[in-house]
């Protein structure tokens, strides 16, 4: 079976843009190759290093989540990224031959630098974080990645390392590919992009009753006064959700929106319906993991295990080609 890598970073408790954003696909994936999903901890550091308060909690939630989600320790591996210090070493490797220019010309590292003034993220590790990212995914020669097409730069920059890397030492390391993730994109309940730092999230472990308050609050057509006025869907951010949870309902919701045959109080309810009945047996099976933290903490060690036998051989090829006794 092809091999398929893919993290993401424990910044807080994983909320449904998370989910439709990578989890979703995950899961399916896990049916058709050889997975490894790891919680990228050191990753987080690059932009949360000055507050590390909770990032141990966030590590074993994200955890809990994705295995609530479907991921199924069986089908794939799932690691904690700093569990296999092989990663590092390799990221080092790495940073002795991957040229500056490469990394100021990184997108991500542009827009955050803009979007994120208020933290001092000036440092090495961010800027170097592609150096780890490419270690992340070759380390255990993966040849395929599931991103977004925003991401396909940040994976031509590994492709271009592994390249250097082959061309300076040797053939040593593959160029992964890019799987297309086909997300369906989750706005956030004001209608902006859903994110934590926004406080627009509704969290896949979110009591129900706090779900409920936030889609009674989510923002409408603006233009709709009374109930009965001609409604328009594609303005309105519940509509966006019921594209989502109400598929089965979503034409006869869409057409008496526009008729003004439905408010969109009870617009509003019959999507809270929908999303709780999604929510509600993830939060099943969160419960029964949030009692069996053993087996949780076994399934991050087991993973650790296996990811570890494979990067200490892909390292110990990388250091001989690399000339290191």
């Amino acid at each position: 079976m092809r091999r398929v890598l893919s993290g993401t970073r424990p910044t807080g408790i994983l909320h449904l843009g998370n989910y439709f954003g990578a989890i979703e696909s995950w899961v399916k994936l896990q049916n058709e190759y050889e997975c490894f999903f790891f919680v990228a901890d050191w990753h987080a550091l690059t932009t949360g290093y000055e507050d590390t308060s909770n990032l141990k909690e966030y590590t074993k939630q994200v955890v809990i989540d994705l295995l609530a989600s479907g991921l199924d320790p069986k089908k794939c591996t799932i690691f904690v990224q700093s569990h296999v210090p092989q990663h590092a070493e390799l990221h080092l490797l790495f940073s002795m031959i991957t040229p500056l220019s490469w990394l100021y010309r990184c997108p991500t590292y542009k827009d955050q630098m803009r979007e994120l003034k208020e933290r001092n993220i000036a440092t090495y590790g961010f800027l170097g974080y592609p150096c780890l990212q490419a270690a992340d995914i070759l380390i255990y020669k993966a040849e395929l990645v599931p991103v977004g097409e925003d991401q396909l730069p940040h994976l031509e920059l590994t492709r271009e390392i592994a390249r250097r890397f082959n061309f300076l030492y040797g053939q040593t390391f593959p160029e992964p590919q890019a799987i297309l993730n086909t997300v369906k994109v989750l706005v956030g309940t004001d209608g902006r992009k859903m994110s934590k730092s926004y406080g627009n999230t509704i969290a896949l472990s979110e009591d129900l009753e706090s779900v409920r308050k936030k889609v009674m609050n989510m923002v409408t057509d603006p233009a709709r006064i009374r109930k009965n006025d001609p409604g328009h869907p594609e303005v309105c951010t519940v509509f966006a959700y019921h594209q989502i949870f109400s598929q089965e309902i979503v034409a006869e919701t869409e057409e008496d929106c526009r008729q003004g045959r439905i408010g969109c109080v009870e617009c509003k309810k019959r999507l809270f319906e929908n999303i709780s009945r999604f929510l509600e047996p993830i939060q099943s099976k969160r419960r029964e993991l949030e009692n069996d933290l053993d087996y949780v903490l076994g399934v991050i060690s087991e993973g650790a295990r296996k990811a570890r036998e494979i990067a200490s051989t892909t390292l110990q090829e990388a250091k001989d080609r690399a000339g290191l006794l």
